[in-house]
C-alpha cells in the first residue's frame, strides 16, 4: 500500500510540531525545513488545522503549534483522514472489473486495508516524535542542520 502524497507530509508536520518546543514556526518555514512547495504544506496544514490538531495563529507572535489533541493523535486516525475511503483497487472505475460484483478480492483488500490502518492505531504523533527521530527531526533543514528560530522580524504567514 502507498499512502498519498498529503498522508506523508500530515505526518511529518505533525512530528516536527511535536519537536518545536516553544516555537511556533510558520507553514513557510515548514515547508522550507521539510523541503515541500509551500502551497502544498498550506493545505495539509488548513486540514489539520480544521481536523484540530494543529492551532495557527497570523500575526506578531503567530506560527503553528501543536494541539493537545493532535500530541495523543493516532496515527492511524490520521492515515485514514487522509487517505479517505478509497480502495487498494479502483473495481468500479472508467473501465469497470468485470467481476466487481462476485469477487471475493476486494473484501479479501478492504480488510488487508483495515488491517494496516489498525495496526497504526495504537501509535501516537507524541510517541513517533521522542529520541532518535525527535532529535534528528530538530537538525533537518534544506539550507542548514538547526533548529527552527523562535521568532523572526517582519510579515509571517502561518
Amino acid at each position: 500500500m502507498r499512502l498519498l502524497r498529503s498522508t506523508d507530509l500530515a505526518l511529518r508536520v505533525l512530528m516536527r510540531l511535536a519537536v518545536a518546543g516553544e516555537s511556533r514556526p510558520t507553514t513557510r518555514q515548514v515547508a522550507e525545513v521539510i523541503d515541500v512547495p509551500y502551497t502544498h504544506a498550506a493545505k495539509v496544514v488548513a486540514e489539520l488545522q480544521h481536523m484540530g490538531l494543529l492551532a495557527a495563529r497570523r500575526g506578531r507572535g503567530g506560527g503553528l503549534v501543536l494541539t493537545e489533541a493532535g500530541r495523543k493523535a493516532s496515527i492511524g486516525a490520521v492515515v485514514r483522514a487522509f487517505e479517505g475511503h478509497s480502495e487498494v483497487v479502483e473495481c468500479d472505475g472508467s473501465a469497470p472489473c468485470p467481476l466487481r460484483f462476485d469477487c471475493r478480492l476486494r473484501g479479501a483488500l478492504r480488510g488487508a486495508q483495515e488491517a494496516f490502518y489498525a495496526s497504526l492505531d495504537p501509535f501516537t504523533i507524541e510517541e513517533m516524535a521522542v529520541a532518535p527521530t525527535g532529535p534528528m527531526l530538530l537538525g533537518i533543514s534544506s539550507a542548514a542542520p538547526q533548529p527552527w528560530p523562535s521568532q523572526r522580524s517582519g510579515p509571517k504567514t502561518s
